[in-house]
């Protein structure tokens, strides 16, 4: 019976260390989505407010609390900070902790935690600054084929095929929609966004991914665009949000979906 008791109480503070694990690396995540599209450092110089440059010294930096205790304010200017800092920390601690639930400790666990962070980091920038960065995408396709060699449920010749079908279908979407629209339909960015997952995922979901990222982008989108009432063929939304959303659902409820798809016929 204490034995028991014990295990249990070891797989609770494992749950507890994930998810504190991710609050961290979600603080970093916020660095990366300020700074990166503004070409600095992520290393230099230390955290500081961006609205009035000070310092922010380590008790105010703690991931969630801090913002919590400060009232969503800067200790030094006293302005409001953004909420998205907190969202960014407590999604990415959330996702720590689903993934540890979903593939306990595991290769695949922590492949799944380095995509999710950089599919929350790429999601982020683009809806700020609607560009996606190929410091990025780059290194993360060529990490999802190099990855491929070693793991046993991918096989290289479908990381390879998964990439080129997420980066071409986008490719020929873009080369279709501004043949029809006679503007740009898809970014680069996204394209090498896409390819990126699909080398991490393999040709199968990244089928499902772009599925539902163009599933989630019209009803989001047109939802968000009708409450506004600026409903416009014109404007541009960011596609890569969608992507990033679709990619975050696949690591969980992939293979499930798939499998559900499969069974229809």
């Amino acid at each position: 019976m204490l034995l028991t008791g014990g295990v249990e109480a070891l797989f609770s503070l494992v749950y507890i260390f994930f998810f504190l694990l991710g609050l961290i690396i979600g603080s970093f995540l916020n660095v990366c989505i300020w700074r990166l599209p503004r070409g600095e450092s992520i290393a230099y110089p230390g955290s500081h407010c961006p609205l009035c440059g000070a310092p922010i010294r380590w008790f105010d930096n703690i991931p969630l609390l801090s913002f919590l205790l400060l009232k969503g304010r800067c200790r030094s200017c006293g302005k409001r900070i953004s909420p998205r800092y907190p969202l960014v920390e407590l999604l990415t601690g959330s996702l720590f902790l689903a993934t540890y639930w979903s593939f306990g400790l595991t290769p695949q666990t922590a492949i799944y935690l380095l995509l999710a962070s950089s599919l929350i980091t790429v999601g982020f920038i683009d809806l700020d600054k609607k560009i996606i960065p190929n410091l990025i995408t780059l290194p993360g396709i060529v990490l999802g084929l190099a990855l491929a060699l070693f793991l046993p449920y991918l096989s290289l010749w479908s990381s390879l095929l998964g990439a080129i079908l997420g980066g071409g279908t986008l490719f020929l979407v873009g080369i279709f929609g501004r043949a029809l629209f006679k503007k740009a339909a898809m970014g680069g960015g996204d394209i090498k966004l896409a390819a990126m997952i699909g080398a991490f995922f393999g040709w199968q979901q990244i089928l499902l991914v772009l599925f539902l990222s163009f599933l989630l982008g019209a009803i989001i989108g047109t939802t968000i665009e009708f409450v506004k009432g600026t409903l416009s063929t014109r404007r541009q939304i960011p596609f890569g949000p969608y992507i990033a959303l679709s990619g975050i659902i696949a690591i969980f409820f992939g293979q499930d979906l798939i499998k559900l798809y499969l069974s229809l016929f």
